[in-house]
């Protein structure tokens, strides 16, 4: 026992109860950002933009979701900033404030026929919050819930905050498909659309009572004990951590299979201008599926890493589903909606979940207590935000009526896998390193014996 009390901080934990907060949360503030993204590829080229030219509506309505990864990065630093300084929770119910508030504005905004130009400019003003809100949701929710969990089940209890994050991505679509299936387009068009939005002052609600209840957690108040928080975490992070941050900028590029999945191909299949003509109804049930599979095979893959270890699932995981890109877009370019689905269920569904189950322990994972939030944050959104630009990009290099736009679109997001799976391979090992050692470079592991023996103590702990 000796290695567990020595190296373990020794304060409350509430591994379950940081678990549902960060799953919970992640659902209810992903809601907000998903609805928009449904949006943008289904409804804001025809209400927020110009008529005249299909493609310049679709490239600007899929550029203003970018716009919100834009923001991201800036809302890192910021949010980073004080996760470091002033708490993992309070840092979370900013985020959620944030969030619902702009999404609600959203919802109330006029569209081009009433006020021109003057409504993708709001729009855009709108998303730039979104973006800046949601930038500390990640790294604050698996740093809250990585600091809590017991030594040996890190990558379980984390990988709850992206199972959270599939089932507000479910949420969002599933609000879209009743109005999409029910409601005549008209009305869709004029206000339909808008509910999903509005509903969103229920998130506020919901999130304040959950995240409210959940402790500081140990790590971080040992840390204030010992005086060791930095007044600039930022600068820390940057001194000290740059290599980690770098590899997590490139694994953070693994969001191109998000994009591809439910953005790009949102669009390559429902937008009239890429004559491909499946309905939008229809459409919307292939991520919805997909993340249902998802939310059931992500916790079996957190438990995964804590016995093999984070880079196996992440490296697999992220080729395997570029190569799948292709499969997918190919199905949609025939007008095969049941191979559609296959394909999105296996790219989305099982094998991407092999990143994204295991990047919310790996991440945090890579970087000291003292600067984690503010180095996870930084760099995952500085690669989220790159791939942002993608379904505008895609929408460019292949524009309705070009040829083999699936081929052309599966080659770059296969390439970009690659990148993201040589920076894992790059990475350290960590699942088999103790909290206060996490983020040194002198840090050891943990032998393979001892390990196993202190996890098996961990599924007897009470959180």
């Amino acid at each position: 026992m000796k290695a567990d009390t020595d190296h373990e901080p020794q304060g409350r934990h509430q591994s379950k109860k940081a678990a549902a907060s960060g799953w919970i949360g992640s659902a209810l503030e992903y809601y907000d950002f998903f609805i928009y993204a449904t949006a943008s590829a289904l409804i804001f080229p025809q209400i927020f933009f110009p008529k005249g030219n299909a493609t310049t509506a679709i490239v600007a309505s899929l550029a203003t979701y970018g716009v919100g990864y834009v923001a991201r990065p800036i809302g890192a630093f910021v949010l980073g900033h004080l996760g470091d300084t002033h708490g993992r929770k309070n840092v979370l119910l900013w985020c959620m404030f944030l969030m619902g508030f702009s999404t609600i504005g959203v919802g109330l905004l006029p569209t081009y026929d009433r006020v021109g130009l003057l409504a993708p400019v709001l729009l855009v003003v709108l998303r730039l919050l979104q973006g800046f809100a949601v930038a500390g949701e990640i790294s604050g929710a698996s740093s809250m819930i990585l600091e809590h969990a017991p030594f040996g089940r890190r990558g379980f209890f984390s990988s709850f905050t992206l199972q959270g994050v599939q089932a507000g991505q479910i949420l969002a679509a599933a609000v879209f498909l009743p109005l999409a299936h029910y409601m005549p387009a008209e009305q869709f068009n004029v206000w339909g659309w808008r509910i999903p939005f509005l509903l969103s002052f229920v998130v506020i609600i919901a999130g304040w009572i959950i995240r409210r209840k959940v402790d500081e957690t140990p790590a971080f108040t040992e840390e204030g004990q010992r005086q060791a928080r930095p007044r600039s975490p930022v600068i820390d992070a940057f001194q000290y951590s740059t290599p980690n941050m770098l590899r997590v900028v490139c694994m953070a590029l693994m969001n191109v299979i998000p994009v591809v999945a439910t953005i790009f191909g949102a669009a390559y299949a429902v937008q009239p201008a890429y004559g491909i003509g499946f309905a939008k109804d229809v459409y919307l049930w292939i991520p919805v599926v997909g993340n249902i599979v998802a939310v059931v095979v992500i916790p079996y893959v957190g438990n995964l890493s804590d016995k093999i270890g984070r880079k196996p699932p992440i490296i697999i995981g992220s080729l395997l589903s570029g190569l799948l890109a292709f499969a997918y877009l190919c199905a949609i370019s025939i007008h095969n909606v049941p191979l559609a689905f296959v394909m999105s269920l296996l790219m989305w569904g099982v094998v991407y979940q092999g990143y994204n189950a295991v990047f919310p322990s790996f991440y945090p994972e890579l970087f000291p207590t003292r600067t984690r939030v503010s180095a996870m944050a930084i760099a995952q959104n500085i690669g989220t935000a790159i791939t942002a630009m993608l379904p505008a990009l895609f929408t460019a290099v292949a524009p309705p009526g070009a040829t083999n736009i699936w081929f052309t679109v599966g080659a770059l997001a296969f390439g970009i896998t690659v990148i993201a799976a040589l920076a894992a391979f790059s990475a350290r090992e960590t699942y088999r390193v103790h909290m206060s050692e996490l983020g040194q470079p002198d840090a050891h592991a943990v032998d393979k014996a001892e390990y196993d023996r202190l996890r098996a103590l961990a599924f007897t702990a009470r959180a």
